[in-house]
């Protein structure tokens, strides 16, 4: 496979006009020449934290707080999972893998709820498409042998060192909710030594210094955030001490939408684009140890091919602010997944 236009290649994200060329999957090398096409060829993004099973309340629970929304577990969110079919369930969540699917995005990092069952619903939702959904699942430590790592809602609100512990003994991630409300969580989260944070909104010095020293990574949702009314989270602060990548949390209230995302986070806070970019990319993919979120020789092929010459993106001088700051779901031209 080849695809010709101005490829945004290597972790900087540099701009060459070229030719990707793609074997058996696999990045091979981009030959450099001239070309007559206007396509934006970038790597498709990861989505780092996503609650998909909210799909089936899309803008439910207006006015409500953050607690009243989605806390274990009484939180409407989980009253609508327990009364939902699973036909329904399942429905609801694929149609939100192949919007994400249709925009660009290659993984989800997916807090999933239900237990070993609510794993199984995920997957049957993602059958037959591209996207690859890594499922930190929730409950009780036997889903951490059914999904792929596991999800904790919070350290406040349950004492998860078994979870942890199962989670080690598999060799899978251990992720965490953290500082969403307010500090309190932070410190016991670390304590737990997670391999992923989430949100760390209202993360303090103290905070950062331990997330520098053990060198966690974080996925923050400022979109999310700003919706629940929890405030916004200190993005360059965390990016100056750590690898931050970015998620679109529940699908209640947000879109799971990355183009969104990235303007939203590339204007609201202290990030260029090629950082933002990278947040929505290699970072998500790291968090999990994939082999794809950067367009480099021996990269899994996971690519985005935008329309450089759409109504939207035609005359952009600056190829990574323009899909940073402008581009959107009609200006994708192709998306090649496995």
């Amino acid at each position: 496979m080849e695809l010709s236009g101005t490829v945004l290649w290597g972790d900087e994200y540099e701009p060459i006009q070229g030719t990707l060329v793609v074997e058996d999957g696999t990045v091979q090398r981009l030959d450099e020449e001239s070309t007559d096409s206007s396509n934006l060829i970038l790597p498709a993004f990861v989505n780092a934290h996503t609650h998909l099973g909210d799909s089936i309340a899309k803008e439910a629970g207006r006015g409500l707080t953050l607690e009243e929304l989605v806390a274990p577990p009484d939180g409407l969110k989980h009253q609508l999972l327990r009364d939902s079919d699973r036909g329904e369930l399942v429905e609801a969540m694929r149609h939100s893998l192949r919007f994400m699917q249709e925009t660009g995005t290659a993984s989800c990092l997916e807090f999933r709820e239900g237990g070993v069952e609510g794993v199984y619903a995920l997957r049957e939702a993602a059958d037959g498409l591209g996207i690859d959904p890594f499922a930190f699942g929730r409950g009780e430590t036997d889903v951490v042998e059914a999904a792929n790592g596991f999800g904790a809602s919070g350290a406040a609100d349950a004492d998860f060192s078994s979870e942890r512990a199962a989670a080690r003994n598999a060799d899978k991630p251990f992720a965490i909710h953290a500082g969403e409300v307010d500090a309190s969580d932070i410190n016991p989260a670390i304590d737990l030594d997670p391999d992923l944070l989430v949100h760390m909104v209202h993360a303090e010095s103290l905070h950062l210094d331990r997330v520098e020293d053990k060198q966690l990574p974080v996925a923050v949702c400022p979109r999310s955030n700003l919706v629940t009314d929890v405030g916004l989270p200190p993005v360059r602060e965390l990016l100056d001490r750590t690898s931050v990548a970015l998620g679109t949390d529940n699908v209640m209230t947000n879109s799971p939408s990355m183009f969104r995302e990235m303007e939203f986070v590339s204007k609201c806070c202290d990030v260029d684009a090629p950082e933002v970019l990278r947040m929505a990319t290699r970072a998500g993919a790291a968090a999990i140890s994939a082999n794809y979120g950067v367009l480099e020789q021996g990269r899994e092929a996971r690519v985005l091919v935008l329309d450089g010459d759409s109504h939207n993106l035609t005359g952009a001088l600056d190829p990574v602010r323009a899909v940073v700051r402008r581009a959107g779901a009609s200006d994708v031209e192709r998306v090649v997944l496995p």
